[in-house]
């Protein structure tokens, strides 16, 4: 087993917390055990007595922040971690392996698994219960990053509970069908579409040359693998199977995961959870008023919509309150 390094940087934020006292609270940087190098984080450190929260990305190239190496950079995951220290709440926040500061975890981090993602969640929590010598370890997934959440749900040991941003409800081939049947740009691929993710659902590889240039980034061969494990998962299902407490955080203005469709699938199979509706908060949980799908996919939009308000808020109300 590789030896977990929990090493400090030259990073102390005073935060006034929800009690009236000033407290420093210290950032530092965290690492794990991963399959042939170490997983790195950042620890974002509330106090001895803090809860923490464990903080997974969502899909693709984006990084501990919540950041996309394809342009996007709307900070998500590191806002809400500095908001959430604010209130006495501590947080750890990773890069998936194979990706940014955990690149050498493994070669290729395309070639992985939700089951890997799970190992990691594992190990991370490991790592946090014996650093922090808390009890648990609660879970918090934005988009995809929910779906390893829930997965890990069933398997894991140390779990305080569930915080499902931006989650879906659907199985991943339904979500990717639906978003690209949305699309108008996307009409006259529709039988390609629908022929690709058939196929990918059934387990099987296609030829990504044979497709039209616009659906081969998505479908090209090195994460058909990936795409084929992903859409086996049901996440409705496996958060029925999930036993604890579970906050549903989900943007009005999403475009990515439906508010009117993914929301109900997961508020059905718990009915227990508690549902945090944001109406002005797209699918990074930033309010951005004018959003669509358009202006959602230009290269390099800043996001300079604020962190819904109440994000924050309701995170920490249910993470103190449990």
């Amino acid at each position: 087993m590789m030896p977990v390094f929990l090493r400090s940087f030259a990073f102390v934020a005073a935060v006034v917390l929800g009690t009236g006292l000033s407290q420093a609270a210290t950032e530092r940087s965290l690492e794990a055990p991963g399959p042939q190098g170490p997983l790195s984080g950042t620890f974002l450190d509330a106090g001895k007595t803090a809860p923490v929260l464990l903080l997974i990305p969502g899909s693709g190239p984006t990084d501990r922040n919540g950041d996309s190496a394809s342009g996007l950079k709307p900070g998500t995951l590191r806002l809400l971690a500095e908001g959430l220290a604010a209130r006495g709440i501590s947080t750890v926040r990773v890069d998936k392996r194979g990706m940014f500061g955990s690149a050498r975890a493994v070669e290729n981090g395309n070639h992985v698994t939700i089951q890997d993602y799970v190992t990691d969640v594992q190990n991370w929590i490991s790592v946090i219960r014996k650093e922090m010598g808390t009890r648990c370890v609660w879970l918090g997934g934005h988009s995809e990053g929910a779906l390893v959440v829930l997965a890990a749900s069933g398997q894991s040991q140390g779990i305080c509970g569930l915080i499902l941003l931006s989650a879906q409800g659907r199985p991943m081939g339904e979500l990717i069908r639906a978003q690209l049947h949305a699309n108008p740009h996307a009409q006259t691929v529709l039988p390609q579409i629908d022929s690709t993710i058939n196929a990918l659902e059934a387990g099987h590889r296609v030829d990504p040359s044979q497709l039209h240039p616009g659906l081969q980034p998505l479908f090209n061969a090195d994460v058909q693998g990936y795409l084929i494990d992903v859409m086996r998962y049901d996440p409705a299902a496996l958060l029925k199977a999930y036993h604890g407490p579970v906050l549903l955080v989900q943007g009005g203005k999403d475009h990515q995961v439906s508010p009117t469709e993914d929301l109900p699938l997961l508020q059905a199979a718990d009915p227990q959870a508690t549902t945090a509706y944001l109406p002005s908060a797209s699918h990074f949980l930033r309010d951005v008023p004018a959003i669509d799908r358009k202006t959602m996919t230009r290269p390099g939009l800043p996001f300079l919509g604020p962190l819904d308000p109440d994000l924050v808020p309701h995170v920490a109300e249910f993470v103190l309150g449990h």
